[in-house]
């Protein structure tokens, strides 16, 4: 474990401690600890330090722990899906699955890590991962059909994640065609495919989430969307290591159902959840964009658009959505 990380396990309470403390528990300077610090607060870790008290965190941080994960799995689950690996810091944790996919890992295991370098998002974009505040996941399953057979897959992953949303109660939480999860219009969630397999299979799947737990202002600062997070919703702090469990074990629940039925298994429940079912949208395409009226989607999760008085069905690939203004 690092420096960053050793201090702010010991700030993580939420108390002050002093940096003569931190300094002789680390084996650092008083100077060293100050450059911690600082460092902690470049990725977005709100630390106060107040002369003669020393440094606190603004709110407490339950950081990730691998055994209380794998308890709170065991109290929902029979069977254990499969290994729990928790990282301090990595680029991208989906990277992370597909190479070790390569290497012929057992399906159904799940990597988290406090903090990306280099997360993404759908369409190459750059997933903002700051420090110790937010939930990034992913997992890898192995189905035995081939990739045309997984059709739908990341609509039902997305299901999966509002499930749990709705557990910690956040009712209104609804999905935008193909995989966000939004409230109020507002990012929540976003979930990510890699999917690599031969024609008749088997077929490897690396499926990575991303849940605003907590954003600092400075950090809503860096994206260019409308966002928001469980704990700004809530107005109180999450257990994320009970979250993650519980996410982790719908999201196998998801997978199973889904290689004996497939996306027709989820498809009523994505029309539930369909925060723009009806409404009209702007389609944006590489050759051009659409206007029309969202029919929700097929048995492939493809999207139905109704324009000039005809439906036509679109797959995710690269295409963006976006409700139009009322």
């Amino acid at each position: 474990m690092g420096k960053n990380a050793q201090i702010l396990a010991i700030l993580a309470d939420g108390q002050f401690h002093s940096g003569q403390e931190l300094a002789e528990q680390l084996g650092l300077s008083r100077s060293g600890v100050w450059k911690v610090i600082q460092n902690l607060q470049s990725r977005g870790i709100e630390v106060f330090a107040v002369q003669g008290k020393g440094y606190r965190l603004a709110q407490p941080i339950e950081l990730l722990a691998k055994d209380q994960i794998q308890r709170n799995i065991i109290s929902h689950r029979s069977t254990f899906p499969g290994e729990v690996v928790v990282l301090w810091e990595i680029d991208s944790t989906n990277r992370y699955l597909s190479q070790q996919s390569t290497s012929n890992a057992d399906a159904g295991m799940t990597c988290l890590a406090e903090v990306q370098s280099a997360g993404r998002g759908r369409r190459g974009r750059t997933w903002i991962s700051p420090l110790g505040g937010n939930v990034y996941l992913s997992q890898l399953w192995r189905f035995n059909g081939g990739p045309a057979q997984l059709s739908g897959l990341s609509l039902a992953a997305a299901i999966a994640v509002v499930r749990v949303i709705h557990q910690f109660g956040i009712k209104d939480a609804g999905l935008k065609w193909p995989n966000d999860v939004l409230i109020d219009g507002k990012k929540l969630a976003g979930i990510l495919l890699e999917i690599n397999g031969e024609s008749n299979g088997p077929t490897n799947v690396v499926v990575g989430v991303g849940i605003n737990v907590r954003l600092p202002d400075t950090v809503q600062q860096e994206i260019d969307q409308p966002v928001t997070s469980l704990e700004a919703i809530l107005g109180r702090s999450i257990e994320r290591n009970r979250f993650v469990a519980q996410l982790i074990c719908e999201l196998f629940e998801v997978y199973e159902r889904f290689s004996e039925r497939g996306f027709s298994a989820f498809m009523d429940q994505w029309q539930d959840l369909d925060v723009y079912l009806n409404q009209r949208i702007n389609l944006m395409m590489p050759a051009g964009n659409i206007q029309g009226i969202n029919r929700g989607v097929n048995l492939n999760g493809s999207l139905q658009v109704e324009y000039n008085g005809q439906i036509y069905s679109y797959q995710s690939g690269e295409l963006s959505m976006r409700g139009q203004a009322s």
